[in-house]
């Protein structure tokens, strides 16, 4: 994909999961890629590591998602020392599913402030120097719970129904200075946060999903390497689902 070859990437959230493998996919196709993480630290390294066998510049920073100013000197720094920024990827996100009923004012505002306030944070800190470019690609990690909802998911469904609705926003908002913005819903995917099922809950899953599997992190790689090429330069403020039917 010669469209991102030495061009540089944001990934937030990158140590684990889809970050994880969004970061390796981008620097195989020979691009550049900066990525925050908050505790993994072992895992952080290992990826960084990783990165590098690709012959090209990869940087882990231990950086808090929520707080602006940690985010705009990390995105800061890594403009300077990488030569540029290209493309952001918001990815970071957590879980905490509780009842309402039972959810605590830090169980809500957890996930609120890391998956949505986290998303504006490093949006707004790339934000300027993509305009001034007139260039830029950003893609936001969403889920289908911000779609159709799910239950007790209520902060998780709020925070990324929220990153929709700043998807479709920003992106008309800047689409005039050649900036496009869009999201990827993934649906149930085999990351961690899919390794506490239980065989019994994980059948039931699959019987709601069309396509009858879990989809993979390489499903949703592939949707995003697709939204970063030029063969998707006509398309911004979508939110496409990577769900196996899941939400239709």
């Amino acid at each position: 994909m010669d469209s991102i070859k030495n061009k540089v990437a944001i990934v937030t959230g990158g140590s684990r999961g889809i970050g994880r493998a969004i970061s390796l996919m981008l620097a195989r196709h020979g691009c550049h890629v900066a990525f925050n993480y908050l505790n993994s630290h072992k895992e952080a390294a290992a990826l960084e590591n990783e990165i590098k066998t690709c012959k090209v510049k990869g940087k882990a920073s231990q950086v808090d998602i929520k707080d602006y100013q940690q985010v705009k000197t990390w995105i800061e720094n890594t403009r300077r020392e990488m030569g540029g920024l290209d493309i952001l990827i918001n990815n970071a996100g957590v879980l905490n599913d509780k009842a309402l009923m039972l959810m605590t004012d830090e169980e809500w505002r957890q996930v609120i402030d890391t998956n949505l306030n986290g998303v504006f944070c490093a949006t707004r800190a790339c934000i300027v120097p993509f305009l001034k470019q007139k260039s830029g690609r950003i893609i936001n990690i969403s889920s289908v719970s911000g779609i159709v909802g799910l239950p007790r998911q209520s902060n998780y469904a709020a925070s990324k129904g929220g990153i929709n609705a700043f998807t479709k926003s920003i992106a008309k908002e800047v689409a005039a200075y050649g900036v496009r913005v869009n999201a990827v819903a993934p649906g149930f995917i085999d990351t961690d946060m899919l390794r506490h099922l239980t065989d019994e809950h994980r059948q039931k899953i699959l019987t709601e999903i069309p396509l009858g599997r879990i989809g993979g992190v390489d499903d949703v790689t592939a949707c995003v390497k697709f939204l970063l090429s030029d063969q998707a330069a006509y398309i911004t403020g979508q939110i496409i689902q990577v769900d196996g039917g899941l939400a239709m």
